[in-house]
C-alpha cells in the first residue's frame, strides 16, 4: 500500500513551508540586525541596549521554525493544523503593537495578512486531515 500525497496535501506543504522559511528569516535577522528587524516588525528599537530582547525574540522564533519544520517533515498534519490556528495569537499581538507604535499601515496590514494566511493553512490542513480519515 502506497501513501500517495494528494494535491491538497502538496498545497498545505507549500503554505507551511513558506511561513516556516519566513519565520526562519525573521529569527536570523533578529540576531544579525536587531534594529532592522524591529523596524520590519513595526516597532522601533530606540536603545541599542535593548537589542538583547530582540535576540531573545529571535531565538524563540528559530525554535518555533525548527518545531514546525520537523512537523512538516514528519507530515504531522493534525499538529500543524492546530499550530497554525493557535499561531494567530502572534500576528494579532504584533499587529496591535505595531498599530500602537504608529507604524505605517503597510506594516499593520502585513500582520493582518499573516492572520489570514494562518487561517488558510488551518482550513487547508483541516481538509487534508479529513481526507486521511
Amino acid at each position: 500500500m502506497t501513501n500517495k500525497i494528494t494535491k491538497l496535501e502538496k498545497v498545505g506543504f507549500v503554505l507551511v513551508s513558506l511561513i516556516v522559511l519566513l519565520q526562519g528569516f525573521y529569527g536570523t535577522l533578529a540576531f544579525i540586525d536587531p534594529a532592522t528587524f524591529s523596524t520590519v516588525r513595526g516597532t522601533e528599537l530606540f536603545s541599542a541596549m535593548d537589542a538583547d530582547w530582540v535576540k531573545i525574540y529571535g531565538s524563540r522564533t528559530i525554535f518555533i521554525t525548527l518545531i514546525f519544520g520537523y512537523l512538516l517533515y514528519t507530515r504531522n498534519h493534525i499538529v500543524l493544523m492546530w499550530g497554525a490556528l493557535f499561531a494567530v495569537v502572534m500576528p494579532i499581538t504584533d499587529g496591535l503593537l505595531a498599530y500602537e507604535a504608529q507604524a505605517p499601515f503597510k506594516v499593520v496590514a502585513k500582520h493582518i495578512s499573516t492572520i489570514l494566511y494562518l487561517l488558510i493553512i488551518f482550513f487547508v490542513l483541516k481538509k487534508v486531515v479529513a481526507q486521511k480519515v
